[in-house]
């Protein structure tokens, strides 16, 4: 996003006539893969070829003509044509179209071309400390950023504009914030507690829940049984019961308990839970049923020697693994993972040049698709810093002896700047799963699978392969802590330590 005009302001009438003729100049060459593409999906269906015939004269841009009527032309307005055009020519285009297929050539080249001094805006954030966590609403028309000193502030993201502050928001740093749908949306914060919020009334909280007695570090929402589910430093994930809360609060219960828990996610289908551990370790709790309780206290298995998962998918640490469940499996039934919902899988992901030394797993995140993890770790001497990609291996053969079992895989990774000592830097990939956006120094790097920007499911190497780097942007004065993707708008945010936010749109 750019707060600069085009040199050509004077006439908006013909300069958007002009951009639009550039873009579709631009997408010439995509759409001569797009034939190719649909010749094989007429073969492969009749139906849906005809489908995709009728709706492709509907994808079309509009002409400078239609849109002569609006008053004023701005970059922005340029930017939310496209991303609609390219949206638009996705949409109901049949089942063999994959709408992230379609258009990633030109959200590369947009995303690419950036310029830190012509393509973001620095938010009005003032002095509230650093910024923790970003986050937008699912439709994309508010970002909300959780600072250090106990504040809340949102924006919106197209104008830029600075929409309130939530002073007070909690008594101590608000560490995350997550959506529940457009308009409830929750934070939680040092101070132990979780705050609820309506974007209709951000006078007061809706209510606050009490029960974590540590720090609280990240929040996730199951869609499905709407349960809010909370992870904190005392390393207990807490369920909350969204359909009955009051001003009081509402019904929770201890869902688990680990030592050393950092991060804790759910998979966009909400049938598996990942937990990061500060000693290096990654729990996978598989066939997910959050209402049930499981009656665990702490894993003797976290004490066990450190075993490496290695880049061919089988892993020595599963094989311990394998052995306790055998010898345990009538004392302890749901401990070991071996009931049929929630069963645990202990992990310890290799990282590269960590083969001897441990490592601590800072940031967590998942793949929109459910495809894979992504994990940002650190070394225990703290001197080196990596992001890494692994793939679910959800079906695969297993490979007696070695592993009856072992669901990740790494496949791609890269070392990062290792600037801001401490700090936990929270990276995120883009909605469509190509991009990835990493925290790097004082400004971020977008990250790809291959040079194509292609999907991981494309391009997935037999051997560990490194992630190219597609942009590298600095814009900031202090070190970048968070960043994160728009869900609907061709747009990422990145918050740094010294508490400014940076908006970055390709400039057109």
């Amino acid at each position: 996003m750019s707060s600069e005009q085009p040199s050509d302001n004077n006439h908006p009438e013909e300069s958007q006539a002009s951009r639009i003729r550039e873009f579709e100049e631009l997408f010439e060459e995509e759409e001569s893969d797009e034939e190719e593409d649909k010749e094989q999906s007429r073969q492969s269906s009749p139906d849906s070829s005809r489908e995709s015939t009728r709706l492709q004269g509907s994808s079309r841009p509009k002409s400078a003509a239609e849109g002569s009527s609006r008053s004023a032309f701005s970059v922005l307005g340029v930017c939310d044509s496209l991303f609609s055009w390219i949206w638009n020519r996705t949409v109901r285009r049949g089942p063999f179209v994959d709408p992230a297929r379609d258009n990633f050539r030109t959200m590369t080249r947009l995303y690419s071309s950036m310029s830190p001094a012509a393509d973001s805006v620095n938010l009005s954030t003032q002095t509230h400390g650093a910024v923790f966590n970003l986050e937008y609403s699912p439709d994309g028309s508010v970002l909300t950023v959780a600072c250090e000193q106990t504040e809340v502030l949102l924006f919106d993201p197209v104008s830029s504009k600075h929409i309130k502050t939530l002073v007070e928001a909690h008594e101590d740093c608000v560490n995350n914030i997550r959506f529940l749908d457009n308009r409830l949306f929750a934070t939680c914060s040092d101070d132990t507690t979780i705050a609820l919020w309506d974007l209709r009334k951000l006078n007061s909280k809706v209510c606050s829940l009490h029960g974590h007695a540590s720090w609280v570090k990240n929040i996730e929402y199951d869609t499905h049984t709407r349960l809010l589910v909370t992870s904190g430093f005392d390393g207990n994930v807490i369920t909350w019961d969204t359909n009955r809360f009051t001003e009081d609060g509402c019904p929770h219960k201890k869902f688990f308990h680990t030592r050393y828990l950092m991060r804790m996610r759910l998979t966009p289908d909400c049938s598996k839970m990942l937990i990061s551990t500060s000693s290096g370790y990654l729990l996978i709790l598989h066939d997910l049923d959050l209402t049930q309780s499981l009656e665990v206290g702490s894993y003797r298995i976290l004490r066990t020697r450190r075993n490496p998962l290695n880049t061919e998918g089988s892993s020595s640490g599963s094989r311990s693994t394998a052995s306790r469940q055998g010898s345990d499996t009538k004392l302890h039934p749901h401990r070991e993972g071996l009931s049929p919902r929630n069963s645990l899988e202990v992990l310890t992901p290799e990282i590269p040049g960590e083969r001897d030394r441990g490592n601590c797993i800072t940031s967590l995140q998942l793949h929109p698709k459910g495809w894979a993890t992504l994990l940002r770790c650190s070394s225990n001497m703290d001197d080196q810093e990596w992001t890494c990609v692994y793939e679910f291996q959800e079906g695969a053969p297993p490979r007696p002896p070695v592993s009856p079992r072992c669901s990740l895989r790494l496949t791609h990774y890269i070392e990062e700047a290792n600037v801001g000592r401490g700090y936990i830097k929270e990276l995120c990939f883009s909605p469509d799963g190509r991009l990835i956006c990493s925290p790097y120094g004082y400004g971020v790097r977008l990250l790809a699978f291959d040079d194509h920007c292609a999907e991981l499911a494309d391009c997935l190497p037999v051997r560990t392969a490194l992630l190219r780097e597609v942009r590298s942007i600095y814009s900031h004065s202090d070190v970048v802590l968070t960043s994160k993707f728009s869900p609907t708008h061709c747009q990422l945010a990145s918050g740094c330590l010294s508490g400014r936010v940076a908006l970055y749109q390709p400039h057109f």
